[in-house]
């Protein structure tokens, strides 16, 4: 079941009773996980981006490989969130080997249907289902496990609106070189996000290291 569900099973006087055990001691209902250690008491309030306790932005985006829409609150499983570009060559495909190595432990131990994966585009004039399936072979993604879907804005607008301003990851357009490639400099982060589309962690950097996911996602999978 559903927190969201639970808890209005439940009842007002009953939630507020369960938050310490649902929000590891803090209270915030709406996550499993407890609130995580940041340096100089910075709180989800001062980041950019959706953090620990907050929802993700209500936004609807494009499946190219899937077909269809996926509205990213409705979600019925943990899943995560990157920001990336295919034609990328440093940070991106860290950023995805990262979720992959998520990706094979849940294949592996037998809860690939408990999990999804949901890389989103902020250049989607190059990246369609094509880009999509040939990152997915470069990068060894298992698209046949049914749980990992690149979404894909309608254009660059929607892109700097979705991306950057709802979902808080900066990314800006570098200049074409002479044969017209350009690259992006953007923010490196990903999200871990419950069923009911709270933000449980998010990680910044680089190298995200993925048995920190996957330690993160059993925890939340476990509560």
């Amino acid at each position: 079941m559903k927190r969201r569900t639970y808890l209005r099973a439940a009842g007002a006087g009953a939630a507020l009773g369960l938050a310490g055990c649902l929000g590891g001691g803090d209270a915030n209902p709406n996550v499993s996980l407890s609130k995580p250690d940041r340096e100089n008491d910075v709180s989800s309030e001062d980041l950019p981006y959706p953090a620990w306790g907050q929802q993700v932005p209500d936004v609807t985006l494009a499946d190219p490989i899937a077909g269809g829409e996926v509205s990213v609150r409705d979600i019925d499983v943990p899943h995560f969130h990157t920001y990336f570009f295919t034609n990328c060559m440093t940070v991106c495909p860290v950023l995805i080997s990262a979720l992959r190595e998520v990706q094979i432990h849940s294949v592996s131990e037998g809860y690939a249907d408990e999990v999804s994966f949901y890389p989103i585009t902020f250049d989607p004039a190059r990246d369609d289902a094509d880009a999509f399936r040939a990152e997915a072979d470069q990068m060894n993604v298992d698209m046949d496990a049914g749980n990992w879907h690149f979404l894909r804005p309608a254009d660059e607008a929607e892109a700097k609106s979705v991306v950057e301003d709802q979902f808080g990851v900066f990314f800006q357009k570098n200049e074409p070189n002479d044969e017209g490639n350009y690259m992006f400099t953007h923010l490196g982060l990903v999200s871990l996000v419950n069923d009911d589309g709270y933000v449980e962690r998010t990680y910044r950097g680089n190298q995200p290291d993925e048995q920190t996911l996957i330690d993160d996602l059993t925890a939340l999978r476990e509560a």
